[in-house]
């Protein structure tokens, strides 16, 4: 199914910052998505060794520990830039213009603000964990097997790292459509109307033929 909002392409220099992080969202959002297919097997794995072998999978708890920052965490930049997230856009579809920009603004710049202090918190949290002089770089570890908990740890201020870069791209789009007044800025996810959801579902479903 299409979308509700639509990423603006052009030549402009915020258009081009777009799609230069983009790949970056898109590989986090990929290995996020790794995660959870792993999971898949790996409840597999445990449950059929429960059923017939009467022994569950060695530390299946301590490794949806470590996956579930990958799952969680490396997507977010990806679907802020999609403009896929939850939000109410049934109350800012109603704007239009310059109130609708400063909306956004103020939405990203306290999203923003809220990441800031996340990868603040995050990677204080990275750094009590690692440590070069201890076995497996860790001070801390998983209680079934023993896992290094550093990596995943690290996975926060990684994801919110990249997540900051987008928003702070997008309040710049978001500055520069509210001094301008521009109706269509690029690299921002714009608001569909029916019709044109319509037609974007239309165009998806003709080229999948």
């Amino acid at each position: 199914m299409a979308s509700s909002k639509s990423v603006l392409e052009n030549n402009t220099l915020f258009s081009r910052l777009d799609r230069a992080l983009e790949p970056l969202e898109r590989f986090f959002a990929l290995l996020s998505g790794l995660g959870v297919f792993s999971l898949m097997f790996l409840a597999a794995y445990s449950v059929s060794g429960r059923k017939f072998f009467g022994s569950p999978m060695l530390g299946y708890v301590d490794y949806i520990e470590m996956a579930m920052p990958l799952i969680a965490f490396m997507g977010v930049s990806y679907v802020q830039r999609d403009g896929t997230h939850i939000r109410m856009d049934i109350l800012i579809g109603q704007l239009k213009g310059r109130a609708l920009w400063l909306f956004e603004l103020i939405s990203v710049l306290l999203i923003l603000f809220l990441i800031v202090m996340l990868i603040w918190g995050s990677w204080a949290h990275f750094e009590r964990s690692f440590d070069f002089s201890v076995p497996l770089w860790s001070r801390d570890s998983s209680i079934d097997v023993g896992l290094p908990l550093w990596p995943a740890k690290l996975i926060v201020p990684v994801a919110f790292s990249v997540f900051a870069l987008r928003l702070v791209l997008q309040a710049m789009i978001y500055t520069r459509a509210l001094i301008t007044d521009d109706p269509h800025p690029a690299g921002v996810p714009m608001i569909l109307s029916i019709e044109e959801q319509a037609r974007i579902e239309a165009d998806q479903l003709q080229e999948a033929d």
